[in-house]
């Protein structure tokens, strides 16, 4: 839906089913249900989130022409989609996996411009679309810096052969897509820093001698190019995990240029870590009722001079638990934005009234998607039925904005 300081949906990732008939029937069970609480008079907007069997699917006899007519009967638009998980992302091990295949593959390059080609089809003239996609690869998959780096190298071209092939949609249809880079922890990209050493450092370089060669742009021009389609998707949760700066870095990212094509509204956990064994047991129980074998929950650690220690799953964190050194926990759980306090720990909720302050403020992406996609695992004592969860996400939201 459309607000002054931006479109507002939520992300489809939270539907089960992978295949796109499956997955358009949850569609067609929800979005009236949705549209009618928050955005009766109003069009409203979906964050649509295909699998790579979907996008196949999608594609094939009449079901984009199907969708469409859909689309306009119940008053619905796609503007963005969520490009990261490829296969399937419930009812079954993600972990890891959520990053493969990665940006070192033609998979991942193939996937995504076949969602920038259903995207092109469905997004309204008046508007610019984006597909948010993994931060090029998991670190952990790669032995050494030698390893990273000869990724890196092949991952960057393989998003500037994508954002060649946005330029192509744009020259024929007038419409603006752009791959909004997701950094989250472990990734290749994890932090604001991270992101911007790599635009300005690889990115940016490469792509000049890359579209010399394939289009004779000179430098100023590809670097218009890249930065025209290749943008941040600015996840709130991912960046609150790393204890980042939000103004800081979103002030930075405007002065260089490097646009945000989407803020991902959500929450991690976070937990104070006392000092006192009995105190520090009881939380860490808390925390514990979290560890699920689904998806990856990433913890950084904040110790008591500052520094940050990384654990690449929740199970790993808990294991060192005890150390005394460590102050606080932030962990890759996405829980409910409405909710902040959870007894012994919390939700990391005052980063999203920050964020979305400054959007509010200063609007600095027209895209903000809420992106709960964890309803089926998370502790009973938090859930709700689907629906109610989404108006009341959405609901909180606008009221904030």
């Amino acid at each position: 839906m459309k607000l002054t300081s931006g479109h507002l949906t939520f992300c489809t990732n939270i539907y089960a089913g992978e295949s796109w008939m499956a997955h358009f029937d949850v569609l067609k069970d929800s979005f009236p249900v949705l549209k009618a609480q928050l955005s009766p008079e109003a069009l409203m907007g979906i964050g649509l989130r295909l699998s790579n069997l979907a996008s196949i699917e999608l594609l094939e006899e009449n079901h984009l022409e199907t969708f469409k007519q859909w689309l306009v009967q119940e008053g619905g638009y796609v503007f963005t989609m969520n490009g990261f998980p490829y296969g399937g992302f419930h009812h079954t091990r993600v972990k890891d996996q959520v990053h493969a295949p990665d940006w070192t593959t033609r998979d991942r390059v193939e996937y995504t411009l076949r969602l920038a080609e259903i995207l092109s089809q469905l997004l309204p003239e008046d508007m610019d679309g984006g597909i948010s996609t993994s931060p090029l690869s998991y670190k952990p998959w790669f032995k050494d810096a030698l390893e990273r780096e000869k990724a890196t190298v092949t991952a960057s071209t393989h998003i500037l052969e994508v954002a060649e092939g946005l330029a192509k949609i744009y020259k024929k249809t007038g419409k603006i897509i752009h791959l909004d880079i997701e950094p989250e922890p472990d990734g290749f990209l994890e932090s604001g820093p991270e992101f911007i050493n790599w635009f300005e450092n690889e990115l940016l370089p490469i792509g000049k001698t890359y579209f010399a060669a394939q289009s004779g742009l000179n430098a100023i021009d590809a670097e218009n190019l890249i930065k025209k389609h290749i943008r941040l998707c600015y996840d709130v949760c991912h960046f609150a995990i790393g204890y980042e700066p939000h103004t800081a870095i979103i002030n930075e990212l405007q002065e260089k240029g490097i646009q945000i094509g989407k803020i991902q509204i959500s929450a991690a956990l976070k937990a104070k870590l006392p000092a006192s064994v009995s105190e520090r047991t009881a939380v860490l129980a808390q925390l514990g009722r979290f560890d699920e074998p689904t998806y990856l929950h990433q913890v950084i650690a904040r110790k008591n001079d500052g520094s940050l220690l990384r654990y690449p799953d929740l199970s790993d964190a808990l294991a060192a638990g005890e150390n005394p050194e460590v102050e606080e926990w932030r962990a890759h759980f996405h829980v409910p934005i409405f909710v902040e306090d959870m007894g012994l720990i919390q939700s990391t909720q005052s980063d999203i009234t920050e964020v979305l302050n400054l959007q509010k403020n200063n609007p600095f992406t027209a895209h903000l998607e809420v992106e709960t996609y964890t309803w089926e695992v998370l502790p009973t004592a938090l859930k709700a039925p689907l629906n109610d969860s989404i108006i009341r996400e959405l609901a909180w939201v606008k009221n904030l904005l």
